[in-house]
């Protein structure tokens, strides 16, 4: 079987076929999945085999087994979370990456994945508008781009203590304050969590009814702290979609000495729009930054970007060394210098395709059709009996809450949720925000039309209409 090309060559064309197949089909496919976890178990399990198995029947058995939990993430009605789909050329790009197998950790194990890399952090930093020369590190999600910006955070405002945390570590360091929104996201305590900062001990400022940090609580916990000091804002609430006012924040956390950290994870692409500009406006003032590609960028999973206005914290923060490693000292790009990964897959190639093939109006006009689609499902469901929108919609995100002729809200709102999901014309998540039950909807993928838009209001307005029914 081994150094067999023609069976190399058969199961990767069998491999691409059912590819395209799923792909065709997307449009038209049930949106959820189809079995449940026993089905799965059954289709996909049993003991290992003892010996060797054709790889063709491999990869066919192994698409028919998981096609029924297969959820249709990648297609136009999926709008749960914030998940986007996959653009054609970075998910051409992907499967190339897979196919030429790179471990991007250095450029001497692949000069290609190093370069792609490099150029696409350049076109990166000048379409998001932040400043030249940022450092860029493709990790695989805002997870891990949240916790390698605060780890150069915590490296930088800790450097100007006197303390090297790298070689030194946190035990008996001067104390770091961390100051959060209300709103916070659940990774950026996450990354507290890991880098020993403590998700209990971050100083929350409350925020308004949009889940926006206020300033002047803000600048009033600020002035209660000493020492070394980082402030996380957001671009981009998860449930509303409403922004930090970064600007104000970026001047009062400078006024005190602190690193600005932003978590754009999907809000972060508004900046690359003209029209949805302002939202961000005075992100580039932050002093690191933490998105998705395979969010609003739609390239495949997994595709996440830290960025940092100063190279050396980040660097410092994340890089490796080793005697063995060859590595190329500042001549060339080193991608282990930017990110907590050692070996890695080589993120840069989709996500250089998606920029290549887009080009700057062609990720301004995805950002601003998804914006207007969800506006358009926003105003169907505002037309629709006992449907509320709960939020501002400001971004791509839709709260949506239903209203029985009588009963409880709250339970109505996860019933509909939940006939929606099962009918599978388009599948969204529940959500509770400021103690209440809502749908939540975003749409966050390049392929998602008017026509699917309707299409999921209607499917939405049935189902409300369903649960009423005795």
């Amino acid at each position: 079987m081994y150094g067999d090309d023609g069976r190399i060559r058969a199961t990767l064309r069998r491999a691409g076929a059912l590819a395209e197949e799923f792909i065709e089909a997307l449009p038209e496919r049930a949106v959820g999945p189809r079995a449940g976890v026993d089905e799965l178990r059954a289709a996909l399990g049993g003991p290992l085999p003892d010996g060797p198995t054709d790889p063709v029947h491999v990869v066919e058995e192994l698409a028919r087994g998981a096609d029924p939990g297969i959820v249709a993430s990648a297609g136009p009605r999926y709008f749960g979370f914030v998940i986007g789909g996959s653009h054609p050329a970075a998910l051409a790009a992907d499967w190339l990456t897979s196919a030429w197998d790179q471990n991007a950790g250095l450029y001497a194990t692949s000069p290609a994945a190093s370069v792609v890399e490099e150029v696409a952090a350049g076109w990166l930093v000048e379409l998001l508008g932040l400043p030249p020369g940022s450092a860029v590190g493709f990790v695989t999600g805002c997870q891990m781009a949240n916790l390698a910006g605060i780890a150069a955070a915590r490296h930088e405002v800790l450097r100007r203590a006197g303390w090297n945390v790298e070689e030194d570590g946190l035990a008996g360091a001067p104390p770091v304050n961390v100051v959060v929104g209300e709103e916070a996201h659940v990774t950026v305590l996450v990354a507290l969590r890991i880098l020993g900062l403590g998700a209990a001990r971050a100083l929350r400022v409350a925020a308004d009814g949009q889940g926006r940090m206020r300033v002047g609580e803000l600048e009033r916990t600020l002035a209660g702290c000493q020492g070394p000091t980082i402030v996380c804002a957001q671009a981009g609430n998860v449930n509303t979609g409403a922004f930090d006012p970064l600007a104000p924040i970026a001047a009062a956390a400078h006024e005190r000495g602190a690193w600005l950290h932003v978590d754009g994870a999907f809000g972060l692409w508004a900046a690359a729009s003209p029209q949805r500009r302002h939202l961000a406006k005075g992100v580039w003032q932050a002093d690191s930054w933490a998105t998705d590609a395979h969010k609003w960028l739609n390239v495949p999973y997994d595709s996440g970007l830290v960025i940092a206005a100063d190279p050396g914290a980040l660097r410092a923060a994340m890089t490796s060394t080793a005697a063995y490693l060859l590595q190329s000292e500042g001549a060339t790009r080193d991608p282990i210098d930017w990110v907590p990964e050692f070996s890695r897959r080589a993120r840069g190639f989709p996500v250089y395709a998606a920029l290549r093939s887009l080009g700057r109006r062609g990720v301004a006009d995805m950002v601003d059709r998804c914006c207007r689609l969800a506006q358009r499902l926003a105003e169907r469901l505002r037309a629709a009996e006992g449907a509320t929108i709960i939020n501002e919609v400001v971004l791509n995100q839709v709260l949506v809450r239903f209203q029985p002729p009588s009963g409880d809200a709250d339970a109505f709102t996860r019933a509909v949720v939940a006939r929606v999901q099962r009918e599978g014309i388009c599948w969204l998540s529940g959500t509770r925000w400021h103690g209440m039950e809502a749908m939540r909807v975003s749409v966050c993928n390049w392929s998602t039309t008017e026509e699917d838009v309707d299409r999921s209001a209607a499917a939405i307005e049935a189902a409300a209409r369903a649960e009423v029914r005795p």
